[in-house]
This record gives C-alpha cells, sequence and structure tokens, in this order.
C-alpha cells in the first residue's frame, strides 16, 4: 500500500498540519496521480485569511500538474483531446468533475453540474482525502476532464492551465471576436496579464490595463499591456483619460479580473456604446456595486459574469500556453518556490511578497 504526505488546513489562522496516509485502491475510472507541481491561487489565500470559507478539515490547491502512477482499468484510456494515457504522462485536470449532465452540456456551463466535486475545496474524511495540490498523490475521480501535458513545458507553469488560464479563455470566449478591439483590463494579477496576453493573440489592437500596484502594471507591459493606470488616482480623472485618448472615447471590452467594485465600476463608465464587460474576479464578498441602469440601456452595454469555465476553455488554455510560454514571460509568474513540507511558510510568503503565484514543487526536498 502507497502511503503519502498532506498538509491539512483546519481553520484560518491556524498553522497547516503535516499528516500522512494511506492511499486507497482506485474506484471504477479512476486515476492516481503523483503531484508534481501545485501554484498557490487566490482562492487558496482567501480561504487561508478565512475570507472564503470551505468545509474543513481540507487540503488545499487546486492548480495541479502531475504524474500518472495509476488507472484503474474502467477508464477510457484516453484524456479529452483524444490522446491515449498511459503511466508516466504529465496531466492537468479540470477544477471540477461531476457526472455528465446533458442539461448543463448544453449550456455550455458543465461547471455548474449538480453534484459537483472540485478539487483543493473538499473535506477531508477517512477514506477520501487525496484530492488537493498539497499532497504527494491526488485520486482523479471518476468523469474528471484531464489532458495530457507536453513535456516542453515547465511545470511551474502548467500548474497554472487548470484554473487561471481556463478561466481567462472563458473571459474570452464571452467576449467574443476580439480581432481590432480596444480592451481594459483591470486587476493585473496573473489572470489579467493571461488576458492581456491572450487578447494580443486573439488581434486586439489595444490593451490597457488597470491596478493599484506600480510594479504589477510595470510587470503587464510584458505580456502585451499597451499603456497603464494606476488605480489610486481620482476616478474621473482616470475616466477623463480615458475618453481623450482611447480611440473612440472609450473600450469595446472591460474584463474585470480584480473583484474590486471600484474598479468593476470604473470599467463600466470606460466602455464605449455597444461595449462588453466581463466579471471574472470578485469571487468573494464585497460591497454591492452601483451600476447606472440608464447608462446600461442607452450605451447598450452588455454585462457577463464567468466562474470556473468548460471543458473548450480548458482546452484552449492548453493549447495557448503550449504555444506561447516562451512568447510572455510566464516563466517568471513563480515568484519563489517551496517544498511541501514548507507549505505553511509558503502562504505567508505569498501574503507577504504578494509575487503572481507561489509554488509548491515536489522535487524540493
Amino acid at each position: 500500500m502507497r502511503t503519502g504526505k498532506m498538509m491539512v488546513f483546519t481553520k484560518s489562522g491556524q498553522k497547516l498540519v503535516e499528516q500522512e496516509r494511506t492511499v486507497p485502491v482506485l474506484k471504477a475510472g479512476e486515476i492516481l496521480v503523483k503531484n508534481l507541481y501545485t501554484t498557490i491561487c487566490g482562492s487558496d489565500l482567501h480561504t487561508f485569511c478565512g475570507l472564503r470559507h470551505e468545509k474543513t478539515p481540507t487540503v488545499l490547491g487546486h492548480e495541479i500538474v502531475g504524474e500518472i502512477v495509476g488507472i484503474d482499468e474502467n477508464h477510457s484510456g484516453y484524456d479529452h483531446g483524444g490522446n491515449r494515457l498511459a503511466l508516466g504522462d504529465i496531466v492537468t485536470w479540470a477544477v471540477f468533475c461531476a457526472e455528465p449532465q446533458q442539461k448543463w452540456i448544453e449550456k455550455e456551463i458543465p461547471q455548474k453540474s449538480a453534484g459537483l466535486f472540485k478539487y483543493g475545496h473538499a473535506k477531508v474524511t477517512e477514506s477520501d482525502a487525496f484530492h488537493g495540490g498539497l499532497a504527494e498523490y491526488c485520486i482523479l475521480k471518476n468523469h474528471s476532464i484531464t489532458l495530457k501535458v507536453p513535456n516542453s513545458l515547465p511545470l511551474s507553469i502548467a500548474a497554472t492551465i487548470n484554473c487561471s488560464l481556463a478561466t481567462v479563455a472563458g473571459t474570452l470566449r464571452l467576449a467574443g471576436n476580439l480581432k481590432g478591439k480596444n480592451i481594459l483590463i483591470t486587476g493585473m494579477g496573473l489572470l489579467g496579464n493571461s488576458c492581456a496576453a491572450m487578447c494580443k493573440e486573439e488581434g486586439a489592437n489595444l490593451v490597457w490595463g488597470i491596478d493599484i500596484s506600480r510594479e504589477r502594471l510595470t510587470q503587464s507591459l510584458s505580456f502585451g499591456v499597451d499603456h497603464t493606470l494606476l488605480m489610486n488616482k481620482n476616478a474621473d480623472e482616470l475616466l477623463a483619460k480615458i475618453k481623450t485618448e482611447v480611440p473612440n472615447g472609450g473600450f469595446d471590452v472591460v474584463f474585470d479580473m480584480s473583484g474590486s467594485p471600484d474598479a468593476i465600476e470604473l470599467g463600466l463608465e470606460a466602455l464605449t456604446i455597444g461595449g462588453i464587460a466581463v466579471w471574472a474576479g470578485a469571487v468573494f464578498k464585497t460591497r454591492e456595486i452601483q451600476v447606472d441602469a440608464e447608462k446600461i440601456i442607452r450605451s447598450l452595454i452588455t454585462i457577463k459574469g464567468l466562474h470556473n469555465y468548460n471543458y473548450d476553455d480548458f482546452l484552449y488554455a492548453l493549447h495557448f500556453i503550449s504555444q506561447h510560454h516562451n512568447t510572455y514571460p510566464f516563466n517568471t509568474v513563480v515568484g519563489k518556490e517551496f517544498p511541501l513540507e514548507q507549505a505553511q511558510e509558503a502562504f505567508e510568503y505569498a501574503l507577504k511578497h504578494q509575487p503572481l503565484r507561489v509554488g509548491i514543487s515536489f522535487k524540493l526536498r
């Protein structure tokens, strides 16, 4: 019987607890993965700090890439892209899984299926504990959507495919054709920078980025952003600058990756007639957004929201990063790496220094 270590989260304000557990025998259709790399996502930090609540105890971490070390005989043997799977393959998998439900598949929102299971968000029990990134193993449940990862893709980059990159891919899908469009992105974390790069590759004309951090704004220029704005200025001043410097007096599409009510409201005001706002950042409680209904109606504004992503978005994310991880400096996303046993220190470092990502490398010991 295999055993594996894990770092268990019990409550905000309490240190992660190291445990070692027996890896159970695979059930029908399951895959056993030896985790190779996990990146700490913003939602992990929110849970760690108590801004977001999960059933505990839990094993955090859902941006994961790993090596297949076991495949149940009832599994199809193929990934979602039609590639044959074998022991030793490097894979990532969708953050959610559920038994296929035609209703939600037809609506292109399988992430809202009934009975959904989410990796890195589930409660640890005696029989089901290996389902997060802060553990040596992860058991992929039946119906999990997996993708084989090219060996040429660095693990620290591949780990971000199944959350950050796939989510951004979903926002682009909702925004529609971006060729020749003028784009504003509010919040230049990993989602914002990835969004800028994807928009450029989709033929966007102009990409502006807004953030409260000068450092992140400077960093965003290497990910395809043409012009930056510091959010701590007066909103009226920022809007005046946008209206005088952006063609047509505003942006065709605004992506919010920050979740900040101030940024979301600024983005709505910055849209031109017929513009589209796509919101993906507000996945935690904030104050209510103030919306000018008359402007929305008279300016023919469309507002769309995205939570997680669908299977096509997941595939797009893999294809994009496989082709462009050297086009943009995605190798700089992880500010520092820690071994699994130092996951507590990794969270503390992430909160103090706020790099785009902190990595947990299972090769470090």
